[in-house]
């Protein structure tokens, strides 16, 4: 009999649990891209920077990666069975 081979593509819930894994993992770096943003912003047409506006920008772009942080470790928290009924989470057979 021939010898059964692993499956070349990942389980869909899986897959998406994995890309997720990824997005946590790029949360700092989209973080320190839209803290630093305000820094590129032209400046008005006086000498003086008009600094609530960044102010206002700064703390929402906080309050969002708060929220996004919290959805993306809401969605990993909690164990999907796949069709299988294995554990996604479980390391995968492939490496």
């Amino acid at each position: 009999m021939a010898e059964r081979q692993a499956p070349l593509f990942l389980r869909p819930a899986s897959y998406r649990r994995r890309r997720r894994r990824d997005a946590a993992r790029l949360l700092p770096f989209l973080g320190g891209f839209l803290f630093l943003l305000p820094i590129l912003w032209a400046p008005q047409d006086t000498f003086r920077r008009d600094t609530a506006p960044d102010g206002i920008y700064l703390f929402l772009a906080w309050a969002g990666l708060i929220l996004l942080a919290f959805a993306i470790s809401r969605s990993l928290a909690s164990p999907a069975l796949g069709e299988d009924g294995e554990d996604p989470a479980d390391p995968d057979p492939m490496g």
